[in-house]
């Protein structure tokens, strides 16, 4: 199994700036490609950014987020950060953490969430 755990969530006003980060762990296994999904009240899931091991970014294909949003990651700790700025209220959303990885034992594994980070951008 692996461990997520998110954190830096909260309420800001629109053009602040957040940043979430997001901690894997787990033993006997690799952490891969890891990313930041949404979730606003009545709607989808969606794909906010992903990056791989190598550290090769994905961003959702809208313009909703490009420009303003920024994945990094540090694979010494299994950590990922993202730096959200110019916040706007369509931004509020619960921001999930998605984590694969690679067992030693099993091969590829997951996806695993975490339970959730809620942003919410003041109207």
């Amino acid at each position: 199994q692996v461990r997520i755990v998110e954190d830096g969530g909260g309420e800001v006003q629109p053009g602040d700036s957040l940043t979430l980060s997001c901690a894997a762990s787990g033993s006997g296994r690799d952490i891969t490609t890891m990313g930041w999904y949404r979730q606003a009240p009545g709607t989808q899931r969606e794909l906010v950014a992903s990056i791989s091991e190598t550290g090769v970014a994905d961003y959702a294909e809208s313009e909703s987020v490009k420009g303003r949003f920024t994945i990094s990651r540090d694979n010494a700790k299994n950590m990922i950060y993202l730096q959200m700025n110019s916040l706007k209220p369509e931004d509020t959303a619960v921001y999930y953490c998605r984590v694969e990885s690679v067992s030693i034992h099993w091969g590829r594994e997951g996806p695993f969430w975490g339970r959730g980070t809620q942003v919410t951008v003041a109207t």
